[in-house]
Parts: structure tokens; C-alpha cells; sequence
């Protein structure tokens, strides 16, 4: 049976190293789907449930945390991010190019 492209999805954001973040688009274009962004956000809105997929680490192509109001509480996505080094303000990234990881499939 295929994978699912929401799978094939958490496969590459559990890849994400702890303090690094990636985007929805740079995980679409490593999946050969670059056009796709919004359905990697959809993806990581559905993986709320799921305590293996660190949903946090996916941003916007800016470095904004696009995905923040899915997350439970008002900034558990900032927390999260700032209890791995990341800076945050104003729901943007500090330096984001210092922590942007770039997806490579496996």
C-alpha cells in the first residue's frame, strides 16, 4: 500500500534535529510536491495528537509561526521552540536562517 502524503510528511519532520526548524514549503519541495505547502500545514494541524511529530519546528518561508493557533494555549508553539534555544518575537524567529534545516528525504 502507498504511503500517505501526510505520513510521508511526519517522516520527514521527525527527521527535524531538536533547536532547528524547517518549512511547509521546504518539506513539500522534498517531496517533489512543491506547489503543496498548505497541505504540509494541513498535515501538521492533523498531527496535534500525535507526540512523535514535532509539529512545532515547521514554520512559514519567513520564519512565522504560521501553525501557532492550532497549537493548545496561547503559546505553547513559541514555548516549545524557546525551551530548544530559538528565539522568538513577535511570533518570528530570531535569525531564522541560523536555525533553518533543509529536508533531505531518507
Amino acid at each position: 500500500m502507498e504511503e500517505s502524503f501526510f505520513e510521508r510528511v511526519y517522516a520527514i519532520a521527525k527527521q527535524i534535529p531538536e533547536g532547528r526548524v524547517t518549512s511547509y514549503g521546504a518539506i513539500a519541495k522534498v517531496l517533489g510536491t512543491a506547489r503543496s505547502a498548505r497541505m504540509v500545514g494541513w498535515a501538521m494541524n492533523a498531527s496535534h495528537n500525535r507526540d512523535d511529530v514535532p509539529a512545532h519546528r515547521v514554520v512559514n518561508r519567513k520564519g512565522l509561526l504560521s501553525g501557532k493557533h492550532h497549537f493548545e494555549g496561547t503559546n505553547l508553539m513559541q514555548q516549545l521552540l524557546e525551551n530548544e534555544g530559538i528565539k522568538v518575537v513577535d511570533n518570528q524567529i530570531v535569525d531564522f536562517e541560523q536555525y533553518f534545516w533543509e529536508p533531505t528525504l531518507i
